[in-house]
């Protein structure tokens, strides 16, 4: 290696060790949480902090006779879907059950739950009878035919359901998930609360056991935006969620005597669940809550850690990385598994600690500390330790996307010019505007990089510049435990 070689490499290690330790942990975990005050659907409330944003959608289900409003935009456009946005709050509430004291530390724990609590106070007016819930307000197509801000969109929002002749096992149980991690995360600060989310979820849990199909095939249009690849590890995850919260002997018996507990998984996200399962499962067997009957659970533990050993390099089938050292599933939106893994090793790390073990991966012996440094590696490439030297969380550092694919960020405020913005004038002023948004979308974290470590900050790059709800929620837990 030449001398000028050998200095430019040296130059490259101190840019990025310099990088990482001048990030704050704890500036990003409250601009995570700022993010979904700006996803907001409804009427706002007095303590909204993200002043950019107005009331919105407020006769959502009132064609349909039922009160709609409120919940959360899922992405870049003023959809509610709801399959997504029930893994948002899944993760949320996940977040606060494995990280509450650090949030409550950081002066965040009334934040995380009060972005949990609008989720949920959603999905249970969505859930308007037993067997009956709506799934989706608005129509993606038109809704992405224009380009509006969500307060004054003119665009349709009709609501679609499903029900016992048009069943969706996976919303069902996602849903239910949801009011169950949540019902655990209320529990000591609310517990009336707690009890009726509880009893929604039980509901829920029973409509998609009961009556099963995927969702998509009585929302077809949500199948264009979210396609549901099964029910199965809904229906698992949402037992082993309403297992925890109701200590019922019911549904760990589901849990227990399952006899699909997904195998060896490549991704955590808001279609396949079975990583969460497997690591909530794997979690009660060390903590004695679950008992293996003939070895049945240790199967879903040994597919969870072998998840995370391929994670780490050190599996069977090693998941790609970029050679700046990120972890690497695909181009479309690749950060929001990036989050969901550095979730999984986070929280696994402290579950490891506490049980006073380690995992034994095919190529060695993977400690709690191991997996901490790792999934420190991810976040701290994600808030600007990386080849670019670019936050892809917005609002951090100097350097982060300032044209993020957002409908809301990117057309100016009501607040500030009231003056309506129709379908196509949002195109031609706002979206092929080359500028940066006039909003900014604080704890955004975009699609990211490509496998080159390269990023267009383009807003008609949706691939990479659009962000989601579900892009983030895992990182609230992770970003308290560095904070």
């Amino acid at each position: 290696m030449s001398r000028l070689c050998y200095l430019a490499l040296v130059i490259s290690f101190v840019a990025l060790f310099q990088n990482a330790a001048s990030i704050d942990y704890g500036a990003a975990l409250t601009k995570s949480l700022l993010f979904y005050e700006a996803q907001r659907s409804g009427k706002l409330p007095p303590n909204q902090r993200v002043q950019w944003r107005g009331d919105s959608a407020l006769t959502d289900g009132k064609d349909s006779g039922v009160d709609l409003t409120g919940g959360y935009y899922d992405a870049g456009d003023n959809v509610k879907f709801g399959f997504p946005m029930a893994y948002t709050v899944t993760m949320l509430a996940w977040s606060v059950v494995e990280f509450g004291p650090q949030l409550r530390a950081r002066n965040e724990l009334s934040n995380a739950l009060r972005a949990i609590k609008w989720g949920t106070d959603y999905l249970i007016k969505a859930h308007v009878e037993p067997n009956v819930m709506y799934g989706q307000v608005g129509d993606g197509g038109s809704d992405h035919s224009c380009w509006m801000r969500p307060e004054d969109m003119t665009t349709p929002r009709t609501a679609y359901k499903i029900d016992e002749q048009h069943p969706g096992s996976d919303l069902a149980a996602e849903s239910a998930a949801a009011l169950a991690a949540a019902a655990i995360a209320f529990q000591g600060s609310q517990p009336s609360y707690s009890s009726r989310l509880l009893n929604h979820a039980k509901q829920l849990f029973d409509f998609a056991t009961k009556y099963t199909g995927k969702y998509h095939d009585s929302i077809p249009g949500a199948g264009q935006f979210y396609s549901s690849s099964g029910f199965e590890d809904e229906l698992l995850w949402a037992a082993t969620w309403l297992s925890l919260a109701t200590n019922d002997n019911t549904y760990s018996d589901i849990v227990t005597k399952s006899s699909n507990f997904g195998g060896t998984r490549t991704m955590f996200s808001w279609d396949d669940k079975f990583v969460g399962a497997q690591i909530l499962i794997s979690k009660g067997i060390l903590e004695g809550k679950f008992k293996s009957e003939n070895g049945n659970l240790d199967q879903a533990k040994k597919y969870g850690e072998e998840y995370i050993c391929n994670c780490m390099q050190k599996g069977n089938n090693n998941l790609r990385k970029t050679n700046g050292g990120l972890l690497w599933f695909q181009e479309w939106n690749n950060l929001q598994y990036v989050t969901t893994a550095s979730f999984i090793i986070t929280t696994y790390a402290d579950i490891l600690n506490a049980a006073k073990t380690t995992i034994q991966c095919p190529s060695g012996t993977v400690g709690p500390q191991d997996l901490i440094t790792f999934a420190k590696s991810q976040v701290d490439y994600i808030l600007g330790s990386n080849p670019k030297q670019m936050s892809y969380m917005v609002g951090i550092r100097s350097n982060y996307p300032k044209r993020v694919h957002h409908r809301g960020a990117s057309i100016v405020s009501i607040k500030k010019d009231p003056s309506p913005v129709s379908c196509q004038a949002g195109f031609d002023q706002w979206f092929h505007r080359n500028a940066d948004n006039p909003n900014v979308l604080d704890g955004a974290i975009v699609g990211g990089p490509n496998q080159s470590d390269e990023y267009s900050d383009d807003r008609e790059n949706y691939q990479q510049s659009e962000t989601a709800t579900a892009n983030i929620a895992p990182f609230v837990g992770v970003l308290a435990r560095f904070a």
